[in-house]
């Protein structure tokens, strides 16, 4: 493993030209006095004398590794902590939420703790997750592998060095997303899961939530993702400060091998190299598919990323379908009763430990009541009529749940989460029927604009608003003049003032990180360097056939289909599979197990062999050449469609004027589907 630090490709540098205020953009703005003062008023209301998170969180230390970063097998930093050490000044930052400031020093744990001593330790401060490891008869059974394997691979030499080295037996992935397993290549060979030697326990349905959840809108995904998680912003008090549930994603290999162990029952036992654990199944919390675990013989409670340091999302920025908050209160209150009466320790893949079992179930309730309250209260005020345009400004956190830091939203977002549960139970449409046939912002704006007498009265009207603190009534009239007027400079520098301000005053990092990116794009443009990305063989392998051919039919240009007409037969022999693909009335359509009786053509390859197409290794005219795949018959509707793919890059512009002059290079999706990026 590198430590040395490399040339960094991650967050922009503009240090050399930074103001003088220490902002990283020479642009970027201090926070104003209203901003101040709402930082103030939150000290002075909310529970900072509680100390039990800094005493857990340092709680079972063993050992710091000697560097700060990890290097990438591609010659990059993959992750480096120690370019948040500035957190650890004991310094307060007017630009930063407080509370936010308090998760984030939290989330600065790095090294080797003890859980459960001769039992259980985590690796912490290597990825965005934890990586947990359960000490077996004869070796490690290793919970939630992180983000990337030269993360989870330097985690596992750092336990080894301090601990004695042991091997894998196990890993347990914990749900769907990819902070959860994408490292699993660092701790295990894949010929031992193959062969049985070494288990890889996953829930029910695991491999289709994990490809499926993303791959359809998986490029607009890891585009709304920069902004979520502000990936490429500089680590700095007026940037990137933390995000949540970890200091960030690292940025290595990622990749997946397959499960060969299914916990299908809702409560499952079973004992590994001399470890009981039982699992709790709970689908349709924060992940499609989930569980938690708890060790009878340890008494510990493993809360997986359902009770973590923080109120999750109901509906996440980056995209995804929206939460069941109240499956997800009832999850927990399952996990409190059945589990959480003689616990004594419980830890999850984010956040710290807690300890004693009045403190684990003192965070259970205070967890399993703040989602049921978001339901029930949402619900409340929709029966009476609130909409979704509405609800974020009518609900109110109980004040008994706003006193306790487990329910506070670090990585969620109070406003964001209700109008979530409205749109899961009524959808986006909110009942008037002015907002049933919306114009597009870059249609409305100009009338807007004229209406308000042009850019020399909305200006000055902004800047007013601005100077009085009111960002949101600023942001209402400039975000219409700039999407009239995108190359109004005046217009798009105080909107990212504005939207600053904002950022600094967020408790959520997904708030503050989604207003300081735009403020940055707006100034700048989009950030250089390159995000995360979680594309890669292992998540192309475990697709599956028709998972791809649907993703083909996402990426043609419908314009250009409109008269194409034909039926293709596909053939894997290898794992008997048959598929129909028709297109028509410009629209491809793909139905698995049938074969239509008189088609244009029949493509005949191995799936092992198309992986190579579908990683873009190969071409299917290569595998002819090569005699690994056979097309009898007419292959003009092939080529048709492979004359009108379309590639997806995750740099497309979300506020007007900041697209990038050259877009990032990528296949053509028949060959290779665009990013997969899901952490949350």
């Amino acid at each position: 493993m590198a430590t040395e630090p490399a040339p960094e490709a991650q967050p922009p540098r503009a240090a050399a030209n930074a103001s003088p205020s220490g902002h990283f953009d020479p642009q970027g703005k201090v926070p104003s006095t209203f901003t101040i003062e709402l930082r103030k008023g939150l000290k002075a209301t909310l529970p900072f004398e509680d100390r039990r998170d800094f005493e857990e969180a340092k709680k079972g230390f063993i050992a710091e590794p000697p560097y700060t970063k990890i290097m990438a097998d591609a010659g990059h930093v993959a992750w480096d902590m120690g370019s948040y050490q500035w957190l650890l000044k004991d310094q307060d930052f007017d630009s930063i939420n407080p509370s936010l400031q308090r998760q984030a020093v939290l989330n600065m744990a790095y090294g080797l703790y003890e859980v459960v001593p001769g039992h259980i330790y985590q690796v912490r401060g290597y990825d965005l997750a934890n990586i947990s490891f359960i000490k077996g008869d004869t070796g490690w059974i290793v919970f939630d592998p992180l983000t990337a394997k030269e993360t989870a691979r330097a985690a596992l030499e750092f336990i080894n060095e301090k601990l004695g080295k042991r091997p894998v037996v196990a890993v347990v992935y914990s749900h769907s997303h990819g902070d959860h397993f994408g490292g699993v290549r660092g701790v295990v060979d894949e010929a031992d899961v193959t062969s049985g030697k070494v288990l890889v326990i996953a829930p029910e349905h695991f491999l289709e939530a994990a490809i499926s959840e993303n791959v359809f809108a998986g490029n607009a995904m890891s585009r709304r993702l920069q902004w979520q998680y502000s990936m490429l912003l500089e680590r700095n008090p007026f940037g990137h400060v933390d995000q949540a549930i970890g200091k960030n994603i690292a940025n290595g290999n990622t990749g997946l091998i397959a499960p060969n162990h299914i916990i299908g029952k809702d409560i499952e036992e079973m004992t590994v190299d001399g470890v009981k654990m039982v699992f709790q199944n709970a689908p349709d919390t924060e992940a499609p598919v989930e569980m938690n675990t708890y060790f009878p013989q340890f008494k510990a409670f493993w809360g997986s990323e359902i009770i973590t340091g923080t109120i999750h999302n109901i509906y996440t920025l980056r995209g995804a379908s929206v939460r069941n908050a109240l499956n997800w209160s009832k999850e927990i209150n399952e996990a409190l009763y059945k589990f959480g009466q003689e616990a004594e320790v419980m830890f999850a893949s984010h956040s710290w430990p807690r300890w004693g079992n009045d403190r684990i179930q003192e965070v259970m309730r205070a967890q399993r009541d703040a989602y049921a309250n978001l339901n029930n209260q949402t619900l409340h005020y929709a029966n009476l009529g609130v909409t979704i345009n509405e609800i974020q400004n009518v609900y109110e956190v109980p004040k008994s749940l706003r006193q306790q830091w487990a329910a506070r939203s670090y990585h969620g977002d109070v406003q964001n989460n209700v109008r979530g549960v409205i749109n899961r139970f009524l959808g986006h449409y909110d009942g008037n029927p002015t907002n049933l046939i919306p114009l597009s912002p870059a249609d409305s704006a100009p009338l807007y604009v004229e209406m308000m007498g042009g850019a020399e009265k909305i200006i000055p009207r902004a800047q007013q608003l601005y100077d009085e603190g009111a960002y949101l009534y600023a942001t209402e009239i400039l975000n219409k003049l700039v999407f009239a007027e995108p190359k109004n400079q005046a217009a798009r520098r105080l909107l990212a003032d504005t939207f600053e301000q904002l950022g600094y005053q967020a408790e959520s990092t997904s708030v503050r990180n989604s207003f300081l990116q735009g403020a940055y794009e707006l100034r700048n443009g989009l950030p250089g360097g390159v995000p995360p990305r979680s594309t890669g063989p292992d998540v192309v392998r475990a697709m599956s056939t028709e998972q791809w051919l649907d993703f083909i039919g996402i990426s043609m240009d419908p314009k250009k289909a409109e008269e194409l007409k034909f039926t293709i037969n596909l053939v894997t022999p290898d794992n008997g599979e048959q598929y129909a693909v028709e297109m028509s009335n410009a629209t491809l359509t793909t139905i698995k197990g049938f074969q239509a009786k008189n088609p244009d053509l029949t493509i005949t390859v191995n799936r092992a062999d198309l992986n190579g197409v579908m990683m873009g290794q190969t071409s299917f005219d290569d595998l002819i050449k090569a005699g690994k795949a056979k097309f009898d018959g007419d292959r003009t509707g092939f080529d048709q469609l492979r004359s009108i793919l379309v590639p997806f890059t995750p740099d497309f512009e979300i506020l007007p004027g900041t697209a990038p002059q050259q877009h990032a290079a990528s296949p053509k999706p028949f060959e290779l589907p665009g990013d997969l990026i899901d952490v949350d």
